[in-house]
């Protein structure tokens, strides 16, 4: 007989042979992860806009900033309730019959409640962690101006503060013919692509 998976918690893994319950695995995931993207609705419709993010382990929650006004900072004022999806890709694992190929993975998914942080202070706190994130070779005060009160008034911070988590992966150590996707050979044509949109 079949779940009735309108009943279960979001946080439920179908699979429960690939759920990850190692909170060790999750918070370092978290940590090092390049790219989340967020969901927001409004009247019903599922809105997803993709946000470099850091994580808070101390607070338990995610900072990402976005436009000052927009779709994200309207939905959120509306509806604070979020979902925050973190993913990485392993290698293409090919089988014999196309219905079997598969791909290793790993990925989180954080449920919670966003707030747009007003506070200057955490603000800056949380776009400075973003930038020691990211830019871990350059330092505040000597490569570049730390974020400033009038610079502040330009973005969104928001907060997502985690009530839920979920994460499950897939890897294997052998697997016949297992190839990484070529993802490097396509940055070349995106970024000229960019290049064109100026």
């Amino acid at each position: 007989m079949s779940k009735d998976y309108s009943t279960l918690s979001p946080t439920h893994v179908r699979r429960a042979d690939r759920a990850v319950d190692d909170e060790t695995w999750l918070k370092q995931f978290l940590h090092t992860a390049a790219l989340g993207i967020m969901a927001t609705v409004h009247e019903g419709q599922p809105f997803l806009n993709s946000n470099l993010f850091v994580y808070d382990e101390a607070q338990h929650c995610l900072y990402i900033h976005t436009a000052r006004v927009g779709r994200t900072r309207a939905n959120l004022e509306k509806h604070a309730q979020v979902c925050f999806t973190i993913t990485q890709m392993g290698r293409i694992l090919p089988a014999p019959e196309a219905l079997e190929f598969s791909v290793e993975y790993a990925g989180v998914v954080v449920f919670g409640v966003g707030h747009i942080v007003e506070d200057e202070a955490e603000s800056t706190q949380a776009l400075q962690a973003m930038l020691d994130k990211y830019a871990p070779h350059l330092s505040a005060g000597e490569d570049y101006r730390p974020p400033v009160p009038e610079e502040l008034a330009r973005t969104t911070v928001m907060r997502i503060d985690i009530t839920e988590w979920s994460a499950k992966r897939k890897v294997v150590d052998e697997h016949e013919g297992a190839f990484w996707y070529a993802e490097e050979a396509m940055l070349p044509s995106l970024h000229a692509r960019l290049q064109q949109l100026g």
